[in-house]
């Protein structure tokens, strides 16, 4: 997909399963969780919690009856935790060639501002960044509508660009705000994995991408 960048255009992403697997952070949080508690057999316990999640199980109820842990504070850890993640590959050269026209870069995010911005820090883009927009800083998630407009009153720009994964919330409000939007397909590890029942207009992105080699910046 080509997208032609000057100091007026404006590219926003979305962070979970846009610029690396919400998976890994689970994945991540599991295996902090799993150190704590059983330090001398951490790797056998991850993989059994792992497993349960992946059935379907509710892996904070099994730790907490089997360690008499409280559920609270195991959630309390997994959000809190540092998270070992990484970044999609070919974001941070998506990243550069914007900078390098003068564009600017945002996020839109939804959930905890401790925990998105930890996810920030880690995958190192901090620096990138010229606005960030965190559902519980602002008290807005999507779709709604306000958390597009505070990154239009944050950075003038002549063309707005929104790239995210989950057609349930994610292009309802760029759509309707004139933004072009682009959904990154999911490469059959996304959270969210029911994007065939919302293909409808108003949740269908402009364009979809397979990865980030997709995108020209010119």
């Amino acid at each position: 997909m080509d997208i032609k960048i000057n100091e007026t255009t404006v590219v926003v992403f979305d962070l979970d399963d846009t610029l690396y697997n919400e998976l890994d952070y689970l994945r991540s949080a599991y295996k902090s969780i799993a150190i704590f508690v059983e330090p001398k057999d951490w790797k056998a316990l991850y993989s059994k919690m792992f497993s349960l999640y992946r059935c379907k199980f509710n892996v904070f109820e099994f730790v907490a009856n089997t360690y008499k842990i409280e559920i609270g504070h195991l959630v309390e850890m997994y959000r809190n935790h540092q998270p070992d993640i990484q970044l999609f590959e070919g974001v941070l050269e998506v990243f550069d060639a914007i900078k390098s026209k003068n564009g600017k870069i945002g996020i839109i995010t939804d959930g905890r501002s401790k925990t998105q911005r930890a996810k920030l820090e880690s995958l190192g883009i901090l620096n990138y960044l010229d606005k960030i927009i965190i559902s519980e800083e602002i008290g807005s998630e999507k779709p709604s509508s306000a958390n597009f407009e505070a990154i239009e009153n944050a950075l003038t720009g002549a063309e707005y660009y929104y790239i995210a994964d989950n057609l349930k919330k994610d292009f309802l409000a760029p759509n309707a705000l004139g933004w072009k939007s682009v959904a990154l397909i999911d490469n059959g590890k996304n959270i969210h994995s029911e994007s065939h029942m919302y293909m409808e207009a108003k949740h269908r992105p402009k364009a979809f991408v397979i990865d980030f080699s997709d995108f020209n910046i010119s």
